[in-house]
């Protein structure tokens, strides 16, 4: 196997696994990610965690603008086969066509349930008990292939998005791994996906990100969790931003406006929602670094936030 050729396309961190464990077992070719961004507040160019692996294993890396536009450097490496995974653009059919062995990717939902950009977002955000990750053909329509191989995982009420995220970026190595020797071969299944079960989980608007307190204490704590720790939900108190990365449903029955500070306890702020209460644990005021709740209340006056509403 390690002489089959292979082109990698892939960009944040997610993609790293993968593509490490590629390296280790096929003869990666190229690594093709999206273009190198600045961040912070020097904004200071940094290297896309597939870039940094690549340069660390001596493989070319191309990053095109548009590929759709630029997309010559990938015929030219005469690959067997392309496998992508959290690459972020749309690949041209020219590419989907170039290597025998076809263009595979690896996605973070059980297709055909939440095609798009961030389907492990929206699998915690809408309540899913499970989600998984899935091998597949690529066609020109998003995500809309012949599924080659799929397995599952348990979203749990303990899980955010780091978590899953984090879990599933490994099931998504191992699956390719396991799933690589039948495509070589000629060997895997092909199963088109039922039209009727599709979903999307596309990325995360900035109005999504806002928390809603007229919502059941249940979808608030999806919500924040499905988003934690980037972007992060939000709320506004008092005119100012407030991200909050960490909450819990509380037992307690209140009687309050949707999203007014209701307690204050030792480890959170109380807020009300459509059915009870839910308890923030991590936030970030603006302006501050993110900590948890229970400090933050400890610069505070406690009693005057009982009462205030979130909006």
């Amino acid at each position: 196997m390690k002489n089959t050729k292979v082109i990698f396309m892939g960009t944040p961190d997610f993609a790293v696994p993968i593509l490490e464990g590629l390296i280790e077992n096929y003869t990666v070719v190229l690594v093709v990610s999206q273009p190198d961004r600045r961040v912070g507040r020097k904004q200071e160019l940094v290297n896309t965690p597939t870039k940094e692996v690549a340069l660390k294993n001596n493989i070319p890396v191309f990053q095109p603008e548009k590929i759709r536009n630029d997309f010559q450097t990938v015929l030219d490496a005469d690959a067997d086969i392309i496998v992508t995974c959290a690459y972020g653009q749309i690949v041209p059919k020219e590419v989907l066509d170039a290597p025998r062995l076809g263009c595979i990717n690896v996605h973070g939902s059980l297709l055909p349930k939440l095609r798009g950009g961030a389907p492990i977002h929206w699998a915690i955000i809408n309540g899913e008990k499970k989600t998984g990750m899935t091998i597949m053909y690529m066609d020109v329509k998003m995500d809309s292939g012949d599924i080659i191989s799929q397995r599952e995982t348990e979203i749990l009420d303990s899980d955010n998005l780091e978590s899953l995220y984090d879990r599933m970026s490994l099931i998504g190595r191992d699956l390719l791994l396991d799933t690589m020797p039948s495509i070589i071969e000629g060997t895997n299944t092909r199963t088109k996906q039922n039209e009727d079960e599709v979903t999307f989980g596309f990325n995360v608007k900035r109005e999504e990100e806002h928390i809603d307190f007229n919502k059941s204490c249940k979808d608030v704590f999806n919500l924040i969790r499905g988003l934690s720790p980037i972007p992060g939900a939000y709320a506004v108190l008092d005119d100012t931003e407030m991200k909050v990365y960490g909450a819990l449903v509380s037992d307690k029955k209140v009687n309050g406006k949707c999203g007014e500070i209701t307690n204050t306890y030792k480890n959170g702020i109380g807020v009300c929602c459509s059915d009870g209460e839910i308890i923030l644990t991590d936030i970030k005021p603006f302006g501050k670094k993110r900590m948890d709740a229970g400090s933050y209340l400890n610069g505070v006056d406690k009693k005057s936030l009982i009462g205030k509403v979130f909006e």
